[in-house]
């Protein structure tokens, strides 16, 4: 696929569409939210409100240039109830020529009796009519009034009179009648003397003419399903029905279903055999499933779903669309992602010679002078295309790229061994070092395809940087560590290694911990598939250099060792294992679970986004010739690679810190210690601050839990808790489905236990992956997500181009210019914190729950969340930590909780938004 095709259909381009796209869910950081934690650390703090009555609070958020008008209410039979409902209406800030004309035509409408109706539904049932108790339908006042109001927030009522033996309102259904779907963020309904009850709503309602049925919203009071008010049961049950959908047809942008298909829209069979792709899930090629959008299938293969490609939407249910906010922070991205990669398109297609870097120089001057030009070549594109002088006078900002933090502190920390074991435990991909257990290294996979299993590492290449000890000593004394990708690469070598422009090893690394407490590298060993059984070439081995043509073998053979290490950290434990994987267990919650039920209440906010920012990735990230594939080495084999893992690595028994820890050998068990881990490496920065986080929110579950399961029987009879469980393993996970490590779901303990697990994993966890791609890989060198050539051995022509100039042939085997700013811009998209971004111990306002004890415990939540930041920060101003502190090194913020908008390396939103 042409470059520019490519960088049309970056995450960056395609996120900055909102046609389809909701208002933002929460106010601006600093813009005066209403939240229940006050987070400290940096920007973007948020301060507690106190709650008002209700009365001040209705009239406080109507942002309108008059009060909401307030309709004489009738006079009230000592019989009956007078209510009104405050419903707040948030209003898109662009609006479309159409959607404006259509915006009056409704309000107009509106006059005529085209209108909005609210009807209360009580918590008890009508013993006459045997269903639940309703009021009379009643008009949403003010639309025609209002109409030309620009306020963001608008505030309607309606008026009700209700029997005096009403009840208590348990739900509100929304009819609307208009043409234009509207977005209800809360109603307040005040009057019954049962008190003021709060539904939070957050969702589009959809006219009669798309859905003819009345939305319906439930009170935020939290009830289990067999504590479910009899008035609400009927309904508790056909809302869910509703979220299911049928299964069958295709999905419209303004359904709700939630439902479950394969990757079967990866490739594109209709344009060539080059743009096809295996279907992901099944006995082939295991992985989760994905939301089902159920397009048509291609007309070469039936087998595969037909693609939507940007600009076009793709399906997720309404509710999950991006919100306003997010949309802008991706459509600035989109600005910058367009000049960023036409700048370099045109170079190399006028001069061909340009596309590899001639020096380090070309790269630093991405960040210092942006695209600069020499006057010939300037000459040229002024020639050839005359608008070019205009792009680069008007965008000169635009066209610099920010200076990552890896060069920010010390511009050559990257070329020194220890920074390269440095981010082994506080870079981008700090969950794959494992402590050395058996000398030397075994593979796993078949001796009769792979050879024998042994590695070539032998005692001889590292007794001498082992301190004086015997390998066996340093092995009793857990000195030997290991960053191991040989398993997982090999079985694909074959096939990468015959593309166009790539090439890669199965690496191992050797690292033996010093008295400082720091890492040093002292062997690398690269591999590839046997050719012979005596291929010399099958296992070579690297140790620190000692003269000038040894070092840049060593560099290049960590360069192969980044390019691993970015390929796993990309496929397998950032998208497989917090996106993918989580997948099946949000789509079942939300048809299984109601919203009434406090588990989900728990869930909510670590679900928001999730679903499409999956979507968006198989449109334009990790679909066939994507950015995914186009920017790592595995290219079009990445997303079999991340199958090959989710078969033969991924557990949910094993995704839990603590577990995962203790799998890779790096902790051992030790009930003395506060989280009850020992560490092995003292200072490992992201499992020191990983456990803070960790033990706090295993500590809100635990409570949270208890304070609804006060036995083991009642987790076991919760029906909707079980079917989502079970639901998400049989038919979210169904490649999986009979493995014996499951979770069990029969106590209160592995129900907080799991959902510690699920937090954990789509808040920390992928903070801690994600958002420091662009400061720790913004620097090519430092991690090259893809290499070009292999390491050349003594007696290759490719050799004798080395020695003649060796920096130049090591900049040659890194990414093109075309590549390198590609790849650039998205990480900084997929680093950046939008405006929106609600915070872990975060949520907008406290009308989640009605629940005291929950409430409570939330907020103790937000305390010690706020509490582990300060501790973060303690610990990156203590020179003792010398993997977080000293010179030239980056302090490491990635599990520090808060965070102001843009790219930090820090922050950790509740869920998968980016």
């Amino acid at each position: 696929m042409p470059p520019m095709e490519l960088v049309g259909r970056s995450l960056l381009q395609a996120a900055g569409s909102a046609s389809t796209a909701a208002p933002r869910g929460g106010r601006e950081r600093g813009g005066g939210g209403l939240c229940f934690a006050s987070l400290g650390g940096r920007q973007g703090r948020r301060t507690v409100r106190s709650k008002a009555p209700v009365g001040a609070l209705a009239e406080r958020v109507v942002l309108t240039p008059a009060p909401a008008e307030r309709v004489a209410r009738p006079e009230a039979h000592p019989q009956s109830v007078a209510a009104r409902a405050v419903v707040t209406v948030r209003r898109k800030r662009k609006v479309e020529v159409k959607e404006q004309v259509a915006e009056q035509m409704d309000a107009y409408a509106d006059r005529v009796g085209r209108s909005v109706l609210l009807e209360l539904i009580s918590t008890e049932t009508d013993p006459r009519k045997g269903g639940p108790k309703k009021s009379k339908k009643s008009k949403l006042v003010g639309w025609f009034e209002k109409r030309d109001v620009k306020a963001e927030l608008v505030v309607y009522t309606a008026e009700f009179t209700v029997d005096a033996a009403f009840g208590e309102p348990g739900a509100v259904t929304v009819l609307n009648q208009h043409q234009l779907e509207f977005f209800i963020e809360s109603i307040l309904v005040e009057g019954f003397p049962s008190g003021p009850a709060h539904f939070t709503c957050n969702s589009w309602v959809q006219p009669t003419r798309v859905d003819p049925a009345p939305r319906v919203f439930f009170t935020n009071r939290p009830y289990l399903p067999s504590k479910t008010p009899p008035g609400l049961r009927e309904l508790r049950r056909r809302e869910l029905k509703e979220l299911r959908g049928s299964g069958t047809g295709v999905r419209k942008i303004t359904d709700r279903a939630y439902d479950y298909d394969v990757y079967n829209d990866l490739g594109n069979p209709d344009k060539g055999a080059g743009f096809e792709r295996p279907v992901l899930g099944g006995d082939k090629l295991p992985y989760p499933r994905r939301m089902r959008t159920a397009r048509p299938s291609t007309v070469t293969d039936e087998g595969a779903e037909s693609r939507v490609e940007y600009p076009e939407p793709i399906y997720v249910s309404r509710d999950e669309e991006f919100e306003e906010g997010k949309n802008e922070m991706l459509s600035e991205g989109a600005i910058k992602a367009l000049l960023h990669n036409f700048m370099p398109l045109l170079v190399s297609s006028v001069s061909p010679d340009s596309r590899d870097f001639a020096g380090f120089h070309d790269v630093d001057n991405l960040f210092k002078e942006g695209l600069r030009l020499k006057q010939a070549l300037h000459d040229q594109l002024f020639q050839k295309i005359p608008f070019v002088r205009k792009i680069q006078e008007n965008s000169e900002g635009l066209l610099r790229y920010d200076t990552p933090d890896i060069i920010k502190k010390d511009k050559f920390a990257w070329l020194r061994d220890d920074e390269f074991a440095r981010q082994a435990l506080a870079g981008i991909n700090p969950v794959n070092i494992e402590r050395l257990q058996v000398f030397p290294p075994v593979s796993k996979l078949d001796p009769a395809v792979y050879g024998p299993p042994e590695s070539a590492i032998t005692e001889e290449h590292i007794i001498g940087n082992l301190d004086g000890m015997s390998v066996q000593q340093a092995l009793e004394e857990n000195k030997l560590y290991m960053l191991d990708y040989h398993d997982i690469f090999m079985p694909f070598l074959d096939r990468i290694n015959s593309l166009d422009g790539r090439k890669a090893y199965g690496t191992r690394t050797l690292f033996f911990l010093t008295a400082g407490g720091t890492l040093k590298p002292i062997a690398i060993e690269l591999c590839l598939p046997p050719m012979t059984d005596d291929c010399k070439r099958a296992k070579r081995v690297f140790t620190p250099p000692a003269d000038a043509t040894s070092i840049w073998l060593w560099q290049l053979a960590k360069a192969h060792v980044c390019s691993n290490d970015a390929g796993v950290h990309q496929l397998i434990n950032h998208w497989l294992r917090t996106h993918a994987c989580m997948e099946p267990f949000i789509i079942a919650a939300h048809r299984q679970m109601s919203a009434m039920h406090p588990i989900f209440k728990l869930l909510k906010p670590h679900m928001r986004y999730t679903l499409k920012i999956n979507a968006l990735a198989r449109q334009i990230l990790i679909n066939g010739d994507g950015v995914i594939e186009s920017g790592f080495t595995p290219g079009r084999y990445c997303m079999e690679m991340s199958s090959f893992a989710y078969d033969n690595l991924w557990r949910l028994d094993q995704e839990g810190l603590p577990a995962d820890l203790i799998g890779r050998g790096m902790a051992v068990e030790d009930a003395s210690q506060p989280h009850g881990l020992r560490l092995l490496i003292e200072d490992y920065p992201y499992a020191t601050d990983g456990l803070l986080l960790w033990s706090a929110i295993a500590r809100w579950c635990e409570a949270y839990v208890a304070a609804y399961y006060p036995s083991d029987e009642a987790v076991q009879d919760d029906y909707e808790l079980q079917s989502w469980y079970t639901e998400a393993v049989q038919v979210g996970h169904p490649d999986k489905r009979d493995a014996p490590w499951w979770p069990r779901l029969t106590t209160a303990g592995d129900l907080a236990s799991l959902l510690t697990t699920l937090v954990w994993l789509c808040s920390a966890q992928h903070a801690a992956l994600n958002f420091g791609q662009y400061p720790l890989g913004g620097y090519i060198p430092n991690r090259p997500p893809l290499m070009r050539r292999l390491v050349p051995a003594e007696g290759d022509p490719e050799y004798e181009h080395l020695v003649a100039d060796p920096h130049r042939f090591y900049l040659s085997a890194l990414p093109s210019l075309t590549q390198t700013t590609t790849f650039m811009t998205v990480i900084d998209t997929l680093s950046t914190h939008s405006a929106d971004e609600q915070y872990l111990g975060e949520r907008p306002n406290e009308e989640w729950t009605a629940d005291p004890a929950a409430l409570a415990a939330a907020r103790e939540f937000a305390a010690e969340v706020r509490r582990a930041e300060e501790e973060i920060e303690r610990r990156n101003a203590d020179p003792s930590r010398r993997n977080r502190c000293g010179a030239g090194v980056l302090p490491y913020e990635l599990m520090a909780p808060s965070s102001g908008p843009g790219i930090t390396c820090r922050g950790v939103p509740n869920s998968v938004t980016i």
